[in-house]
């Protein structure tokens, strides 16, 4: 069955007669009862008396119109929402990010749903494995997350920024003065870090184990703000990119070493459908 079908049906009822139909959706008298014949051998019923040149509805096409006008009507409110869908009015993004970045994108959050007030949007922070696990499941459009070089074929990967690994210790730290510091020096000091399964923290103990150090680790906390107020104690320190660093209780020290910079890429499926949304939501995340 066919929207086509149903709009000549629609017409011939209107109208009953099917030259008079034919002729206002321009189409030969031919093609519109070769149609409808097909419609009512596809639903085994007849929908029209024919009587010489007179048509009249059946009881069957009487109750069949019915449905046939709301299935038009539907399709012409779908055809306006992909319409409103192409041009931003409406639609949805989820999208999964990664706890050191939600500062950045809270910046780029603000601007598109301001720009784009009528796109609905689901944000959900988790760690690297978890986003990575929910991408492949089909529940994000993308996902921004710490990812060294792409690993997988059927996810699409595009880089967005270098972030720095930075000591945090608190205001009144005697490192708050530092410039810069080693990975030997941190490795002496008393740490709170994240908690095992974010990605900061297998970067953190890869690169200690490179160097064969190891670290002096107190606490292991999967709250970013509480990392923060442990940190701003004076008795411990962390490790974070320098992209999750906004507390004005803390101080940011950059870490020695070419390897202390990790890349932050917008990861997606590489075969799904980009929605417009996406991809406006994309271009302002690459020119933050």
């Amino acid at each position: 069955m066919e929207l086509r079908q149903l709009k000549y049906f629609l017409k011939a009822k209107e109208l009953l007669n099917f030259t008079d139909a034919a002729k206002a959706l321009n189409i030969s008298q031919s093609t519109l009862s070769q149609q409808i014949k097909q419609l009512e051998d596809e639903l085994n019923v007849p929908l029209f008396n024919r009587i010489g040149k007179r048509i009249t509805l059946t009881e069957a096409g009487d109750l069949f119109s019915n449905y046939a006008s709301q299935s038009i009507n539907k399709a012409n409110e779908g055809l306006l929402l992909l319409q409103d869908l192409k041009n931003l009015n409406t639609g949805k993004i989820t999208v999964g990010v990664i706890y050191s970045m939600r500062i950045l994108f809270a910046k780029i959050l603000i601007q598109f749903a301001d720009q784009y007030p009528n796109i609905k949007i689901q944000v959900v922070f988790g760690t690297t494995k978890d986003l990575l696990e929910k991408l492949n499941l089909h529940q994000f459009d993308f996902i921004l997350t710490f990812h060294e070089k792409p690993t997988n074929a059927q996810l699409k990967y595009q880089t967005l920024l270098k972030s720095n690994m930075v000591l945090v210790t608190g205001k009144k730290s005697p490192l708050a003065q530092k410039t810069n510091i080693s990975l030997n020096e941190v490795a002496a000091l008393p740490l709170a870090l994240p908690f095992s399964g974010y990605s900061t923290i297998q970067f953190i103990e890869e690169s200690f184990s490179q160097r064969n150090l190891t670290p002096n680790i107190c606490m292991e906390i999967n709250d970013i703000p509480t990392l923060f107020e442990i940190v701003k104690t004076g008795h411990w320190h962390t490790i974070l990119s320098d992209t999750s660093v906004n507390d004005p209780g803390v101080v940011a020290i950059p870490i020695d070493g070419k390897n202390m910079r990790r890349t932050i890429m917008i990861i997606s499926l590489r075969e799904a459908y980009e929605k417009k949304a996406v991809k406006k939501f994309h271009e302002m995340l690459t020119k933050m």
